[in-house]
């Protein structure tokens, strides 16, 4: 039997972090056992689906490493309509399922509750379809059914106190439960890799299974994601967006490996390992049924630590979309012409060990393409105390007389200039940072003034001298 997995997104937003990572347990899954990874988009919501959804799960698919063409599909559950009141109608003449016209409010007026699930009303009125009727399935007095799910073992439901739920509308199209159903029958899924917010419908879908003469799926329900306060991560309220975390500049390597820590971790005491032993050691079985808390603090640590490890070219490469825009990114504060390449290839070692995420690159580089340095004015007030303009005058005066450029003789004359009015180098390169970048913290100022250049370096401490009295 080839295996085959499916993940089935709904394009009706963005591609949430939680999905990222069912995606990519049943990637591995499916290339662990040599079988099939199929896409499925569960388009039925007309009424919120959006093409631009649809391409944001494919290309955030790609961003994480499972690429176009790499896999089946994407199929589109709109697709089987055809399929689905098939099902729903043999279900009916097979006395599986039976027509109701009850509303919400004569059930609650029968059962004296609002909570109560729905009574059986309909099941021996012999209804034919109608406006107006849904179609519900007629679940078991007796028995149980069991789930077998290779995290949580064999959880286990009383059927008597399942309802008989709706697989069909009152104008015939299919509920998600059945649309659901049919299409992994279709598809030929023999694993459902997916959240554990599906484990309450699992035992209704085993039923419809069973009832279309088909075995179940091996089932496979990964734990909630949960925020710091452990409440399961939500669009309205958490930042879950994956695509959000890529236009920000986590790299596709760290996300992914953060995200296949959320429930599983690989052997010995580790946590950053390459995809290569992830995908070797992963085990659905030993995934820990609890909830997974998403700790972007965490993720963030895990990012740095990705930049860091990337050789200097790598790095330069993937600094470039927010060095110079992209459709995704917003443009840089310079103009295209103003980007230099190689002043950027020069201080790229040093910012490398500075940053967490990509988009960082830009404050802390920006004062090398602006024509003129974007003063922070709470960096200025901090920086020009008094002294100041007399200590920018005298590095002025230094500075001019340099006759080597660089950096140690840079440091070295202001250490001297600072020494003569009593400052240690920290004190006295204050102002001179704030002058020449804006800030009071940044890239090693020396390299940066070496790769800025004496004439724009002068210029700048000469302008700062001129807003001081």
């Amino acid at each position: 039997m080839t295996v085959r997995v499916r993940f089935a997104p709904s394009p009706t937003g963005m591609f949430h972090v939680g999905g990222a990572r069912s995606a990519l347990q049943n990637w591995i899954f499916a290339r662990q056992q040599g079988g099939v990874f199929v896409l499925r988009v569960e388009d039925t919501d007309a009424a919120r689906n959006r093409p631009e959804w649809t391409e944001g799960i494919l290309s955030a698919l790609d961003w994480i490493g499972i690429a176009r063409g790499s896999y089946e599909g994407p199929y589109f559950q709109s697709s089987y309509a055809a399929e689905h009141r098939a099902a729903a109608q043999r279900l009916h003449e097979g006395g599986r399922a039976y027509y109701c016209d009850c509303t919400r409010e004569a059930v609650q007026a029968r059962t004296g509750s609002q909570y109560a699930g729905y009574d059986g009303f309909c099941r021996d009125r012999g209804l034919p379809a109608g406006e107006g009727r849904a179609l519900r399935f007629r679940t078991p007095d007796t028995g149980e059914t069991v789930v077998v799910d290779l995290i949580r073992g064999e959880p286990t439901f009383e059927n008597r106190l399942i309802e008989d739920f709706v697989i069909a509308r009152g104008d015939g199209s299919p509920v998600f439960l059945l649309a659901n159903v049919v299409d992994d029958m279709t598809m030929g899924i023999t694993h459902v890799i997916r959240a554990e917010e599906h484990l309450p419908n699992t035992p209704k879908q085993q039923l419809l299974w069973d009832a279309l003469g088909v075995k179940p799926p091996v089932w496979a329900h990964v734990p909630v994601v949960v925020n710091e306060k452990r409440q399961k991560l939500s669009k309205r309220r958490d930042k879950v967006a994956l695509e959000a975390y890529r236009d920000e500049g986590y790299l596709a390597d760290a996300m992914r490996n953060y995200l296949m820590l959320l429930g599983w971790a690989p052997s010995g005491d580790r946590e950053i390992v390459p995809w290569s032993v992830i995908e070797d050691e992963f085990r659905l079985e030993e995934v820990n049924p609890s909830p997974a808390f998403f700790d972007e603090k965490k993720l963030r640590a895990f990012n740095g630590d990705y930049i860091r490890a990337l050789p200097v070219d790598e790095f330069v490469a993937a600094c470039r979309p927010w060095l110079t825009g992209t459709d995704t990114i917003a443009p840089p504060p310079w103009q295209p012409e103003e980007f230099d390449e190689a002043a950027f290839a020069a201080v790229a070692p040093l910012a490398q060990t500075r940053i967490a995420v990509l988009s960082e690159i830009v404050p802390n580089v920006d004062f090398l393409f602006l024509a003129s340095p974007s003063i922070e004015e709470a960096a200025w007030a901090k920086a020009m105390k008094e002294g100041a303009a007399e200590l920018l005058d005298a590095t002025v005066a230094a500075y001019e007389g340099l006759a080597s450029w660089d950096a140690e003789s840079l440091k070295a004359t202001l250490e001297a200039v600072g020494a003569e009015r009593g400052l240690k180098l920290g004190k006295a390169q204050a102002p001179v940072r704030v002058a020449v970048t804006g800030r009071t913290v940044g890239l090693p100022l020396f390299e940066s003034l070496e790769v800025l250049g004496r004439e724009r370096t002068l210029a700048r401490l000469r302008a700062a001298r001129l807003r001081l009295p």
